[in-house]
């Protein structure tokens, strides 16, 4: 009898306290694309290195024309200057762990890291679809009201856009750190996934999430959605307009510039939208690794050629500016 009840104590307390060999986890593993070979992962990483090169210095050329060319210096391309800032940033934010992952085999990464990875990933995700909406919002007033566009888009309302951008990205996903930091990772410290992202962390957590995913999940849905909509809607009255164009050739070069935007916007809402737009918790890690990929590498690596290089006036002050360059190397 009194062997009973002290077994019956004894589990009561591992009850309360976990299993034995459960301690607290000061980092976690970043598990990645473990699952290949070691030759496929080194050509993964050359492929993503290579893709990460072309988009930070694709972006950072835009980012140098515009601030040395006067043609550049409008309020589009002050836009298309900011996206390019923001794109390096973000997909720095998740590359260059990438890399060392599947390069070196480094694959841990401590507590506050992972979060602060985490906190950046989404608070410049959501800065960068409000400046897709401030975006849309400029086209709309350059194609629909071209007489009153220089009324309308003043330097000072330019830059008040761009700062609300950033301060509702960074602000409004500040709550993701507060919400972290609270919980407790006592169990397995594997993460099976390239990044620090919402879902693989709260399934590792000892804490009870049940509340965390749904205001995680409805706030960034909130985000997506509400930023898509807006932009679909300048982008719906741009079509309208199009259509009443008198000259075909306008018509023509207006349509090939949106759809050519579109087919971004396509791939960066499709994707997010794919991921976090409904109950975290009912998407595979599996699929939330593949299409991460596309939001992450994918998407800033097309935007630069979609936004800008292939536009005739940034390729002349390109060239001008490779051609000023090498007179200066070889006079």
């Amino acid at each position: 009898m009194f062997v009973a009840v002290l077994q019956s104590q004894q589990d009561e307390l591992k009850f309360h306290m976990g299993p034995e060999n459960e301690t607290a986890v000061t980092e976690f593993t970043l598990k990645g694309f473990s699952g290949l070979g070691r030759r496929l992962q080194l050509f993964l990483s050359l492929a993503l290195l290579l893709s990460y090169l072309t988009t930070a210095m694709g972006n950072a050329t835009i980012i140098f024309l515009v601030c040395v060319d006067h043609r550049l210096q409008t309020p589009m391309y002050f836009f298309i200057s900011n996206l390019s800032f923001l794109e390096i940033w973000f997909t720095s934010s998740t590359s260059i762990k990438l890399f060392l992952i599947l390069g070196s085999g480094r694959r841990t990464i401590s507590l506050s890291s992972c979060f602060a990875q985490s906190y950046f990933y989404f608070a410049l995700g959501c800065t960068e679809f409000v400046l897709l909406v401030v975006m849309s919002f400029d086209r709309y007033v350059a194609i629909c009201q071209p007489l009153h566009y220089a009324a309308i888009m003043k330097p000072q309302l330019c830059i008040q856009l761009v700062v609300a951008a950033w301060v509702i990205g960074i602000t409004l996903l500040s709550y993701r750190l507060v919400l972290l930091y609270q919980l407790t990772f006592c169990g397995s410290n594997k993460i099976h996934h390239f990044f620090c992202d919402s879902s693989p962390l709260f399934r590792l957590s000892c804490s009870d999430t049940s509340q965390l995913w749904k205001i995680d999940s409805g706030l960034v849905s909130f985000v997506i959605l509400t930023s898509l909509c807006l932009t679909l809607a300048f982008y719906m009255g741009i079509l309208l307009c199009i259509l009443h164009l008198p000259a075909s050739l306008g018509r023509k070069k207006a349509f090939t510039t949106c759809s050519s935007h579109l087919t971004s916007l396509a791939i960066a809402y499709g994707s997010c939208i794919a991921l976090y737009v409904h109950h975290l918790e009912d998407v595979s890690l599996e699929t939330n690794r593949t299409v991460a990929l596309l939001n992450t590498v994918l998407y800033p690596f097309l935007n630069p050629f979609i936004y800008s290089l292939r536009n005739k006036t940034v390729i002349a002050a390109l060239s001008e500016a490779i051609g000023r360059a090498t007179l200066q190397i070889f006079p």
